[in-house]
Parts: C-alpha cells; structure tokens; sequence
C-alpha cells in the first residue's frame, strides 16, 4: 500500500505543505491533501495545488535527454558528455573573445525551485559572467529598493494578527503572500474589531471581503496614496512620540504632505473623498496595521514612487515593530536585499545604464541590452528554470533578441517557448523528482524552511541542476579533483575540520565563488538518501547563525558551530518542514540600519511635491489594459498542461458589464484587443467587478503544448504579446504590465 509523501505546493511563494498518494504506475499523483505537519501552512491548501498531477504527468513536452539545434532548426538529441564539451568550448570562446561579461545568466528558479539555481553563481564565477535577472526585476525591485533606502532590511507584514490589513494592488484570496490567506481573510472578515482596506481597480474576491474598498481608476495609486498620507498629516494622526524615537526625516516629508491636494487626488483617482478619510481614519486609529502591496502597483505606473509612499502611510501611523504590523525577518538567504545606493549610484547595466537593484538587471532592459551593435552587448544567455519568451515584456521583441545571440543554453524540464529558441536545452527533473527548496521564507515570529525530498524518482536521461552545474565549472578547468581532495580529507576527520578547511576557501576571493560545487563535490556525496543537492544548505545554515545567532538559538539549536550543524540535520531530516529561528517582535529594531527608519529619500520626495494634474490618458487609447491577472485557475507558466483548468479554459477578457453594453458585447463574444506592440482576438467575460474603461486578461495563457496525439495545441492569449518593453518604471525599470493602453473592437461572427 502507497504511503502519503510529505512535499509541497511550488504555484506561489507560501510554498505549503502538500501530501501526495502515488497511484499504482507509481508516477501519477492519486490523491493531493493538505500536510497538516508542515509547521506553516498547517494543513492548508487552495484549489490550485490540488490540480498538480497536471505538473508532473500533464501533456507538457518533458525532456528527457539533453538537445542540439541543427542548422535547420529542428534538435536532434546528444548525450551529456558532448552537450558539457561544446557548450564549455562555446562559452569560454565567447568569453575570450568578448569577455564573459557578454554570456547573461537569467532565472534560477521558479515559485519553489530555488535550490538548484543556487549552484549558478559558481558557472557565472567559472565563465566570467557578470550580468544577471530573474523574474524578481519584473515585480519587486522597487520595493527591494525602497526598503533598502528607508530601513537597510527588507520587510514583510504581519497579516494574521493585524487590526487593520491594508492591501495595495494585491488579491491575496488568488495571490496569497502570506500562510493560510484565504482562512486568514475570512477570519479578519468577521471579526468586527478587524478591518480591510483594499486599494484595487477591479472589485476582486478580497475586496469583496473588505471594509472599505478604494475602487480607483488604473493606475492612479501614486495620487490615491499621496492623498492618504496627507490625510493623516492634515488631520494630525500620525504618531509623533514614535516617530521621535524610531524614525528621520520628517521635517522633509511633512512640507510635501501639507501640500497634498487631497480633494483633486481623490478625484484623479475617483474614489470618493469622504470614503478616502474614512478608510485613513480607521488606518490610523488601530492598534496594528499590516500593508502588502504587490504586481497591480508593482507593475504600474510610478510603481517605485508608490512603494515608497505605501511605506510612508504604516511608518507615519507607527506600525512597525510589534505584533500585526511589519517585521524584519531572518533566512537562510538574501532574498530581497540591496544596498540601497541612491539614484545614480550604484552598478549599471552595460548598454543601457539601466540601475541594477539586488544584483539584478531589470528585465524590460534585456532586449536593449542585446539588439544593438554596442561593443558591451550580452551575445550568450544561459538561462535556467525561466521562460522569457514568454514571461518578459515584449514577446515579440524578446523572440528577437534570442535569435540575435550567438550562444542560447536553456535549462528546464519542458520544451518551454523559450527553450525551442535555444541551441541547447539541458532536461532537469521535475520538482517533485528532486531535493528541492524555496528561499521565499518570510514567517514570524518563527521562520519555517522546507527541504523536499523526492517523491519519485527522475527519469534516465535527466540531471539535477547542481550536477549541470559541477559539470560545466569542472569542464572549464577551474575545478577539479586536486581541489576536492583537501576538503575530503578534512570531512573524513568529522565535519568540524571540514568546517575550519572550508573556511580557508572562503578566505580565497576566487575559490569561494566556486563553493556551491566545492560542497556539491565533497560534502555533498556524503549526505544520506541522495541528498547531495542539499550540500549548499550546510553553508547556510552557518551564515544564518552568523547573522542571526539569538533567533536560531531561540529556535532550540544552540550557538555557535554546532548550532549550524544541528539548524543543516535539522533540516534535512524535515520531511514537513522546520522552524529555522524564532524572533520577538522587537528584534526588527536590531535589523534595521542603526535602528532608525529615514522618511526622507529626495528624489522620490521630489516626485510626490510635483505630481502632474492629469494621469496623462489617451482618446486614442480608451481602454486600459491588465495583462496577466491572477484567477482561480490560473498559475505560473511550469503549468503547462491546459487541462487542469476547471473554469474560463479560454481565458476570457474581462470587462465591465458598463462597456460590454454599450458595445453591444455578450459573454462569449469575441474582440479584437489592440496596443502599441500588438493585437489579440479573445472572448470577452463582462462583470461588474470591472470599472469602465478597464479590461484584464489572464496570467499563465498563451503556452503551446502537444496533445495526447502529439498535435501542437495553444491555448488563450500571452499577454506579453501585448506589452512593450519601453512602458517601464523610471528607476527600476519594472513593467507596466497593469497599465497598456488599449483599444477594443468588435468582431463580426
């Protein structure tokens, strides 16, 4: 009898625990339940991790050996050995030639697939390579920087114990963010001492549970919260004896505030203004207000500006710091810091001098970077775990800048839009094949970390990217068995000497970007069940004790070096998940630079004091449109097969019942969307959760696949069809994926 196996949900960063029950093939996946073990999620799940056997088993073009293109485009399959050779020899003919600043890594991982992209810096070190992205500098630079600016740690909110959540361009009930969201939701819902407040143009699942919902028009939240922050300085409530203590730079910011036209931004954005001061007043007034905001104002415009604004309101009102509000948390990584240079400062892209914020070059800036004859221009990508084709800005454009690439290597367990643009594609096993892992680990007071193992095995033919990765360091020559002999001795004397060895490598600037394949290489085959991706997790689990000592000794693992060895068996042992460090809510105040919060950062400062009168819409563009908005049924695009979808499996263009009336449009009917970068023929959903002059489509359509006959099938419209890589945020360069002009026409039947 199959036994339920403990792994987790990899659609969105909560990661939660999931069971599964293998059927009798011992490959499909019978039955999926929430894991009531795993220390986070407790038992929880939404509909879409159920649908994961779609994942694992669905029609989705697995790969199981490695590929060549031919010359005539179509692939023939090689064996590992001449795959590693010729790329090696490629790459390091590039980075003679060029430098290996030219070959740009993008990826490393989706919604849980992080472990094996942690192994890349050493091929970037091994290659010369400099550049990199991921889908992070399509949403959260902004954000990454703005906290970096304001309080040198990143933070996150405290939803389930807030008095007040405040949601800015997020539908938790579909994009979560926090464990639990949904239950989370309803719990604060019908509590009549809780309120929420919810800044969002289409009145969405969350909205509809909320107290107050600012129903504003598209992309006017720069104004709306602007409005907001004046608000509380007009009306005298923000928290003056806090801020005295915990904050600077209020002297900068109150001026600009004062001159908040409050009534004309509450009509930009058209909400009502006494609903506006009503919804402020109830911010101010609680105990604890907890914000998250996320893509609706991520990827809209003045996004970076927003984000700072958004802070401005919880930092003004004192929500930080103590129970419900934001905290600074630990992790076994650095997801999500920067260092916070000011505009300006700070490194470059090469071509386009486009700011690289936590190391990572925007993504709308790619193609740029690539389609010019620039002496500095990216002429090889390596790209793992990713889809840019699909994913990024500019479909269109970013296909063409693929093709202009000397050198395309695509890591990935599907046949993916971009990997058919690849001249090799290297197969991986899927994430329920693996060790596997998500730094996306945000929880507190206690943090939780998630080692998952396998739950089958992979098939012949497939590698684990750690392995991709050793194999290509050692193939260009910077690696070898003289350099793991030293550290295996060591090991063989216990793990403390290896500790002191390893240590010596660390001291060397060099070898210790190749670390993650030194500790693959030796501590890595001496880890039990096969576990030798797990190896990188050792280093972590010791950085994490350097960082943050108390909050992994409150944790119950002591101090010291044998706190790092006990936090790495514990967790791989942790079948369901562990508590990695336990904080006090007060422990942000050590976090945060020198324990004070800066209000003021000039040249966003200097945004807000001269906002433009009008948002600057066009009668040639009536519509504005939200490419790739998070649904029931929809998820990150590893979810290839179509089938899974129980509802809109056409992925429909929602508009409001207003304009579906007036063009004469029913449920079903198609039309034509058109933008600046290109045109779509889609069936229309009309709802009245929808403002005039707004439409959404769907994320996660617009995949081709085969069916079961083999037949290529594509289902839905990419939004990225529709975007164009110049509509980007002017200080970090994130899309305006939520904000693309657009026309709508009927078309006849």
């Amino acid at each position: 009898m199959n036994e339920w196996r403990p792994t987790a949900c990899i659609l969105c960063e909560c990661n939660c625990g999931i069971q599964v029950l293998l059927g009798p093939d011992g490959r499909s996946f019978e039955k999926i339940r929430g894991d009531k073990l795993h220390p986070a999620s407790a038992g929880y799940t939404c509909n879409k991790a159920l649908q994961l056997d779609r994942y694992q088993n669905g029609h989705t073009g697995r790969l199981t050996a490695p590929l060549r293109r031919r010359k005539d485009g179509s692939f023939e399959e090689i064996d590992w050995d001449t795959a590693i050779a010729e790329i090696s020899a490629r790459m390091l003919e590039l980075g003679q030639h060029f430098g290996g600043e030219s070959i740009f890594y993008y990826g490393g991982g989706g919604q849980g697939n992080h472990l094996g992209g942690a192994y890349a810096p050493a091929t970037m070190a091994a290659y010369g390579m400099k550049y990199r992205s991921s889908a992070l500098a399509q949403e959260k630079t902004g954000d990454f920087w703005v906290g970096a600016r304001m309080a040198g740690h990143p933070m996150r909110a405290d939803v389930e114990h807030a008095e007040v959540a405040f949601f800015i361009g997020k539908n938790p009930y579909q994009s979560h963010g926090f464990p639990r969201a949904r239950t989370v939701l309803k719990e604060i819902a019908k509590d009549s001492a809780r309120s929420m407040i919810v800044l969002d143009p289409v009145r969405t699942e969350t909205a509809e549970l909320a107290d107050f919902h600012l129903q504003l028009r598209p992309g006017t939240d720069v104004y709306l919260l602007s409005a907001m922050a004046a608000i509380l300085v007009r009306d005298n409530l923000i928290d003056g004896d806090w801020l005295a203590v915990h904050a600077t730079g209020l002297e900068a910011v109150l001026p600009v505030l004062n001159a908040v036209p409050i009534d004309k931004y509450c009509a930009i954005a058209d909400v009502d203004l006494d609903l506006v001061t009503a919804a402020t007043h109830r911010l101010a007034r609680a105990h604890s207000v907890a914000a998250l905001e996320d893509l609706g104002v991520q990827m809209n415009r003045y996004s970076t500006v927003v984000s700072y604004v958004e802070k401005l309101v919880w930092i003004l009102t004192g929500n930080v710091g103590k129970p419900g509000t934001q905290y600074a948390f630990t992790g076994l990584s650095n997801l999500g810091h920067d260092r916070g240079h000011p505009a300006g400062e700070g490194p470059r892209s090469p071509v386009a001098g486009a700011q690289i914020v936590s190391g990572l070059v925007p993504c709308n800036v790619i193609s740029e970077e690539i389609l010019t004859d620039h002496p500095a221009r990216y002429r090889a990508m390596f790209i793992e775990s990713s889809n840019p084709a699909h994913s990024l800005a500019d479909s269109a454009r970013m296909r063409e800048a693929l093709e202009a690439l000397e050198l395309v290597v695509v890591i990935d367990v599907a046949m993916t839009e971009t990997a058919r643009l690849a001249d090799y594609v290297l197969p991986a096993p899927t994430q329920f094949e693996k060790y596997e892992a998500t730094f996306f680990n945000f929880d507190f007071p206690r943090n939780i970390f998630h080692l998952r193992h396998p739950v089958l095995p992979a098939p012949e033919g497939v590698l684990p990217e750690p392995e991709i990765h050793a194999r290509l360091v050692e193939a260009a020559g910077v690696l070898g068995e003289a350099d793991y002999a030293p550290l295996r001795a060591a090991l063989a004397q216990g793990r403390e000497a290896f500790a002191m060895a390893f240590l010596g490598v660390l001291g060397d600037p060099a070898r210790s970007k190749l670390a993650p394949v030194l500790l693959y290489r030796t501590l890595g085959q001496t880890l039990p069940d096969g576990a030798a991706s797990a190896a990188l997790l050792w280093a972590a689990a010791y950085n994490m004790v350097r960082r943050f000592p108390a909050s992994v000794e409150r944790a119950g693992y002591g101090t010291g070096m044998e706190a790092g060895e006990r936090l790495f068996e514990a967790i791989l042992a942790g079948e369901h998940g562990v508590v990695i460090s336990e904080d006090d809510y007060a422990e942000t105040w050590n976090r945060v630079r020198d324990g004070v919060i800066r209000l003021d950062i000039p040249e966003l400062l200097e945004v807000v004091a001269a906002l433009p009168d009008a948002p600057g819409d066009s009668a040639d563009w009536p519509f504005i449109l939200s490419a790739g908005e998070r649904r029931a049924f929809t998820a990150n695009t590893i979810f290839r097969d179509p089938t899974w979808r129980k509802r809109d499996a056409a992925g429909t263009l929602r508009i409001s019942t207003t304009d579906a009336g007036r063009l004469g449009l029913t449920a079903g009917d198609l039309v034509q969307v058109t933008t600046r970068r290109g045109t779509a023929r889609v069936p229309v959903e009309p709802t009245d959760r929808m403002r005039p002059g707004h439409l959404s489509l769907p994320n996660g359509f617009g995949l081709s696949v085969e069916d079961p006959e083999g037949a290529p099938v594509t289902t839905g419209t990419a939004p990225n069809e529709l975007t164009s890589f110049e509509a980007r945020d002017e200080w970090v360069g994130t899309p305006w994926h939520k904000y693309v002009p657009a026309r709508l026409d009927t078309v006849s039947s």
